[in-house]
């Protein structure tokens, strides 16, 4: 007596079978809403990667959102003063999860050449930030770059359940923020 065969167990080919979270890790990474926060030189940088020549659209990014609720990638270019810090801390807030932060320039990033008591040393001092772009003021191949980098980070570590959004995990202080001991001086 001869076994009876199983039937074909094969999909049709209208089916796609993939994990949930990749699925929404691909729509998000492809689906991006920027906030721009520009406030000087790298600002109009940023213009130019929505003209026609560079055109962000093609990476997802091209649907500007000036209201913190509809965006969920904060790109901020250029200088950020202390009066300007609450308000930008506010737009940060004000932003759904899951959000991202790009901080683009030297000014964004570091302060730039104005070491003052005025212009923020850095905006990662008081927001996350994911990326970082280079330059006084940074072409817009590099926004594109960032993007591009943003992107894969998404795909890489977005969850449904959002574990990766926990605000502690993301305001640790950052290795390069952290003070380092002085030699011949006595810790506080």
């Amino acid at each position: 007596m001869a076994l009876a065969q199983p039937e074909s167990t094969a999909l049709p080919d209208n089916v796609v079978v993939t994990k949930l979270d990749e699925l929404a890790n691909w729509c998000r990474k492809n689906s991006l809403w920027p906030l721009p926060f520009a406030t000087a030189c790298c600002g109009i940088e940023f213009m130019a990667t929505g003209a026609s020549k560079y055109d962000i659209a093609r990476f997802g990014a091209e649907a500007m959102r000036f209201s913190p609720r509809q965006a969920d990638l904060l790109i901020v270019a250029g200088r950020v003063v202390m009066k300007m810090l609450p308000v930008l801390q506010r737009i940060w807030q004000q932003m759904h999860e899951p959000k991202w932060c790009i901080s683009m320039g030297a000014c964004a990033s570091t302060g730039g050449v104005f070491d003052n008591y005025a212009v923020v040393q850095g905006i990662d001092r008081f927001i996350p930030v994911d990326i970082y772009i280079p330059g006084c003021p940074p072409r817009p191949e590099q926004v594109i770059q960032a993007v591009i980098d943003l992107q894969d980070k998404i795909q890489r570590e977005g969850t449904i359940g959002g574990g990766e959004f926990d605000v502690a995990a993301r305001q640790k202080t950052k290795r390069a923020l952290q003070e380092l001991p002085m030699y011949g001086r006595a810790r506080l």
